[in-house]
């Protein structure tokens, strides 16, 4: 198994070891496999077995082995058993998954690990892959990366402890909900530093790439990705779709996923691309429609700044997908000219492209399974009180548009739908959907009168990259 650039995507590659820890690739593409792994329905009963059997963690290290073969034997599964524990995710299922009675409709419990999102999943596993890998090298990493939400607190609390790392996590001030800030803003430990950028999402996510593209500086500091840029973040999600495709008892299913980043759901294509039984793949965006408008039009046009919009799924207010990158690659035929030119040249240059009158693009929807549609803030409080008044399911608001698009697509047979994150997250909107505030975890108590632990930046890469060097070398 080899990854090339989708810029490239030709040539021979690197194992899997040499892109865990560089993110980016050099000519600014993303690494994804030179083919995804084929998983025969053989194999399929067999890893059903292995997760009935032997649990999450000998699935994860399945799906692994097959995405990292460079790993001594047995040592993946190892890692995976470090990860995927009863003790961090409070249920020894890992990701259970439930039938809404009366209903198409299945929940994949993706939110119980320890900071109650779904980028627990990946990030547990994260940790333990980074600390081996460099202890194997006898080096350090700064992690660098860049938040809507969720993934900030579940990278900072997968790395925190871990020696050869240092953590710095760039937020859109004022853009998180009070619990998302309180999870990342109470860590006091010299080793992480949340800097909030005066700005949105898509920009925090423009200065880690502009800072991975300065190459000089990464290599001098050791910069690291840990957002789904790094293609150790998809890896470790695509495990989580045979999990709950198993857990269903279906034969075949369609799952519908809230995205933003479109790292989530392009796990899921993954999975449909090594040959998991799935019929759709349904992307539930909030008002911040992007990815939406490109599988309704062909036309992929990112927003600016300032119309991005704040809304009650604000961990989806992005309106630039890192991962879409990765899809339009697999759409053109791993064409890495079509896909350099596209990225490189036409978008910065015209702020949009437009696929409609490919041939790739017509025969996208039927080839890759893709359905789409938004969500509104109406749509969202319709569907927590609908979930909690007729199955006692409190969901957060990015489920709940997750929950709408699974009813309005028309698509048929059993849904999956994955759940985003815990409500305690978003206690504001589920206060006004149902007329309470959701239950706090017992290990949450307190978390929100803590001292937070917070430095404002302006959206400057140069200001960042001066930051970063007095920081790392103090």
């Amino acid at each position: 198994m080899r990854y090339v650039s989708t810029r490239a995507a030709g040539g021979e590659g690197l194992p899997f070891r040499d892109i865990l820890l560089s993110g980016l690739a050099p000519d600014g593409g993303l690494y994804i496999p030179r083919r995804y792994p084929e998983v025969s329905p053989g194999r399929l009963d067999q890893w059903r077995e292995v997760l009935a059997g032997q649990g999450y963690a000998a699935l994860a290290a399945q799906v692994l082995d097959l995405f990292a073969p460079d790993y001594p034997a047995g040592e993946t599964l190892r890692l995976a058993r470090s990860a995927y524990t009863t003790e961090a995710f409070g249920d020894p299922e890992i990701v259970p998954v439930d039938h809404l009675e009366g209903t198409r409709l299945f929940l994949a419990h993706l939110s119980n690990g320890p900071t109650a999102a779904f980028k627990d999943m990946a990030m547990q596993l994260i940790g333990p892959l980074f600390e081996y890998e460099l202890e194997q090298r006898d080096a350090w990493m700064t992690v660098l990366g860049a938040t809507s939400g969720d993934t900030g607190g579940a990278a900072e609390h997968a790395l925190l402890g871990r020696e050869r790392l240092r953590v710095a996590m760039l937020t859109p001030r004022g853009r998180m909900t009070p619990f998302q800030q309180a999870q990342m803003f109470s860590i006091d430990d010299p080793v992480v530093a949340n800097l909030a950028i005066d700005g949105v999402f898509d920009d925090c996510q423009d200065l880690v790439k502009a800072v991975n593209l300065d190459r000089e500086f990464k290599e001098r500091w050791r910069i690291g990705a840990v957002n789904s840029i790094n293609w150790a973040r998809v890896a470790a999600q695509v495990v989580y779709y045979f999990a709950a495709y198993f857990r269903s008892g279906q034969d075949r299913v369609s799952f519908a996923v809230p995205t933003g980043n479109f790292g989530n759901i392009l796990a899921g294509h993954v999975a449909r691309q090594m040959g998991l039984p799935v019929d759709r793949l349904i992307l539930a965006t909030n008002e911040n429609n992007v990815l939406d408008e490109f599988f309704t039009t062909g036309v992929y046009r990112p927003r600016a700044s300032s119309q991005t919009l704040e809304t009650s799924s604000p961990s989806m207010d992005i309106s630039k997908a890192s991962n879409f990158e990765r899809f339009v690659a697999d759409l053109l035929g791993r064409d890495g000219e079509r896909v350099a030119h596209l990225f490189g040249q036409v978008l910065p240059e015209d702020g949009f492209f437009d696929l409609s009158g490919t041939p790739e693009f017509a025969a996208a929807s039927e080839r890759f399974g893709f359905v789409s549609g938004g969500s509104t803030h109406a749509d969202r409080l319709a569907a927590i009180r609908r979930l909690w008044r007729d199955h006692q399911v409190l969901v957060d608001p990015h489920t709940a548009d997750a929950v709408h698009l699974a009813l309005a697509s028309g698509v048929p047979g059993p849904i999956i739908v994955t759940e985003t994150a815990l409500p305690v997250k978003f206690a504001q909107t589920i206060a006004e959907a149902i007329g309470a505030p959701p239950p706090v975890p017992a290990r949450f108590a307190g978390l929100m009168d803590a001292p937070r632990h917070v430095t404002d930046l302006p959206n400057d890469a140069a200001v960042l990259k001066g930051w970063l060097a007095d920081w790392l070398a103090g």
